[in-house]
Order: C-alpha cells, then sequence, then structure tokens
C-alpha cells in the first residue's frame, strides 16, 4: 500500500473511532464538549444486573444499536428435536446510520473494517418476551489495527426485544427447517481504562 492510501485508510478509520465515540442515544451532540459528557447523558438501562457488569478496568467507549434476526435451525435431541441457534445476522445502527454489522462469531465489524469476536461470560433473562442479556469477553480481533473494534476488550447485550425461537414448528419431521426470528437490541462496547475504577461508567456497576 502507497503511503498516500494508508494515510486515507487511517484517516477513515480516525474517523469512525471518533463517530463511534459518542454513543447513539446521544441526541445533540454539538450541545456536548466531551465524548465523557455523552456517556454522562447516555445512562445504561436501569434495570442492568451487577452480574453483567465488566470488570472494573473497563470503561464504556460506544454504544450501537442493532436490527436483525436470530436464526434457527431446527436440530435433533437427546428427546426428540428443538431449534438450535445458528448465528446473529443484524445491521450495527448509530443515529440511524448503518455502521456495521453482526454475525457468527458472534463477531461485530464495523465499516472500517475492524471486527471483534466474543465469547459468553453471563446471561441474565429481563424480559421473558426476549433473548436474554449478556455480558462477552473479546476473544479476537481483525481488519485494521486503529479501528474502533481494535481494543474493544467486553461487550453487553442489553434492551433486547424479540429474537427467541419459535414455539412451534419443530420436530423429528422437520429436522433441518430453518427460522429467521426479528430482534433489537443495544451493543455495550468497553475498552481498558487507565483511570482509577470510580471514574469508569460499567452498565450494572454498582455505585
Amino acid at each position: 500500500m502507497s503511503n498516500a492510501a494508508h494515510h486515507v485508510v487511517l484517516a477513515r478509520s480516525l474517523a469512525l473511532v471518533s463517530l463511534l465515540a459518542l454513543p447513539s442515544c446521544v441526541d445533540r451532540v454539538d450541545e456536548l464538549d466531551t465524548a465523557e459528557a455523552a456517556l454522562l447523558s447516555c445512562p445504561c438501562p436501569a434495570e442492568t444486573p451487577a452480574v453483567l457488569a465488566p470488570p472494573a478496568n473497563q470503561s464504556l467507549a460506544f454504544v450501537l444499536d442493532a436490527t436483525g434476526v436470530q436464526q434457527y435451525v431446527c436440530n435433533t435431541t437427546a428427546t426428540g428435536a428443538a431449534w438450535t441457534l445458528v448465528a446473529p445476522m443484524a445491521d450495527l445502527i448509530d443515529n440511524g446510520f448503518v455502521v456495521g454489522k453482526h454475525y457468527a462469531g458472534p463477531t461485530w465489524e464495523v465499516n472500517d473494517g475492524s471486527t471483534v469476536v466474543g465469547a459468553r461470560v453471563q446471561g441474565a433473562t429481563i424480559d421473558a418476551t426476549a433473548i436474554p442479556w449478556l455480558l462477552l469477553s473479546a476473544v479476537g480481533h481483525g481488519g485494521t489495527w486503529l479501528g474502533a473494534m481494535s481494543n474493544v476488550t467486553a461487550i453487553q447485550r442489553l434492551a433486547t426485544t424479540g429474537g427467541l425461537p419459535p414455539a412451534t414448528g419443530c420436530n423429528v419431521d422437520l429436522l433441518g427447517a430453518t427460522a429467521d426470528v426479528p430482534y433489537t437490541a443495544k451493543y455495550f462496547f468497553y475498552r481498558t481504562s487507565i483511570l482509577p475504577s470510580q471514574f469508569n461508567t460499567r452498565c450494572g456497576a454498582t455505585p
């Protein structure tokens, strides 16, 4: 890659990192002096349980909305058949704009090409009609080294709607059937902080 092309990629990555530093629930960014002020204006869901709080050395970096589907397949089980999760497939949205995608892994990818793969740490059912809220730890990164996802260390899936497997349509006569179930969620992305823990923003953390 030429120096000129490298600088273009670097500039685009920095621009996206800057954009995502402000959570999507901030309506009037021009009235905020700092990213920290923006975070304070975007409170975590009040019902976030403590078991889903990231480690104390993590702090909230940015928030993205997700709209898509949870994909299921009808598989054989020890007792017959049941819907089994295959993967999520969703758009990642910031201030109404699609800025990335969420897919198998589970993987989150933004438009600068950076990705993060998560592994489930904890889960909690907040709404019986929706998929659980989750805490995940980052276990892999890809794409550009200076992207928005490059140094994400933890992810929360909060404020979910829908996404549960169908209540019917899977039995031993329908093995291999598939279902795409609509869902929405908010994904909270964290990075390691150099600040004392009392200054870090963590959804679910106790004061």
